[in-house]
């Protein structure tokens, strides 16, 4: 795929689009997570990223999908080989980096949010609380999240992607290793003109896109989180069209824990879309 290609063809749609970023006021009867880009911030990306988003649908489609709006049947897996299988609906709002998440179970409804790193249980704390996975539903969530718009996440001006020199071999196929680190900006006080900028303790110590070195999907990623010695691997399975909409998006989901490694993977979550 050209480089040229793809950086022309960003700068014309930047272009075409500079006008019709989102703000995200606060109005009566409308979700401000549901907002668009705001192209104006942008800058032109490295060709893995838009090689990215051209494999899951291109940036038109991306721009024009502020909200999805998901069905899911998941598989919470026990450490004593039984499974729990439960229904959930998602809002995923790529724009803005969230996903909120509806279930009933038999004790009642519960729902929660993620949004910009930022977990919260909006109704039935006590439900989320109790339920038997080895997974957290925050964990769930941004798993969900992250691999659903993973191509979109490498515009996100709050983080750094580093991408490794060489593709490592992962599952028999070749991968390009994307580290994302989050920037933030010091000062001593909110009227200095310069600010240092440096990378932010987030919740996770570091997360791994791995991209396809020959379709450029992100289609597996790798938390890591070193203090809480907790590690995740996700992978997106069947890529598709999804509500008559250009973006392609996983049909299945399958989380695992693993050691510090990325090794020794356990199944702890699978998501099926409906």
């Amino acid at each position: 795929m050209s480089g040229w290609f793809l950086r022309t063809t960003w700068l014309v749609l930047v272009t075409a689009l500079v006008l019709t970023g989102c703000r995200q006021e606060r109005k009566e009867g409308v979700d401000v997570l549901a907002c668009g880009p705001d192209l104006q911030t942008l800058t032109v990306p490295p060709d893995y990223a838009s090689g990215a988003i051209v494999a899951a649908g291109g940036l038109q489609e991306w721009v024009k999908t502020r909200k999805l709006e998901l069905d899911g049947v998941v598989t919470l897996h026990q450490g004593d080989g039984s499974v729990y299988l439960t229904e959930q609906r998602y809002e995923i709002y790529p724009w803005s980096n969230s996903i909120r998440v509806w279930a009933v179970e038999p004790q009642g409804e519960f729902i929660c949010e993620l949004s910009q790193d930022s977990f919260r249980v909006l109704a039935g704390a006590e439900i989320v609380d109790a339920l038997p996975a080895q997974v957290s539903e925050r964990d769930l969530a941004d798993a969900i999240l992250t691999i659903t718009t993973a191509s979109v996440r490498f515009l996100d001006g709050a983080a750094k992607f580093t991408k490794a020199s060489e593709p490592a071999k992962m599952r028999g196929l070749w991968y390009y290793p994307i580290e994302r680190a989050y920037i933030i900006e010091r000062g001593t006080t909110a009227s200095d003109e310069r600010k240092d900028v440096g990378l932010s303790e987030s919740y996770w110590s570091k997360v791994i896109f791995y991209q396809d070195r020959d379709n450029f999907l992100v289609d597996m990623l790798w938390f890591a989180d070193f203090k809480g010695k907790k590690f995740l691997a996700v992978y997106g399975y069947d890529y598709s069209q999804v509500q008559k909409k250009g973006v392609l998006l996983p049909a299945k989901i399958e989380i695992f824990k693993t050691d510090v490694r990325g090794a020794l993977p356990q199944r702890v979550a699978q998501v099926n879309f409906k």
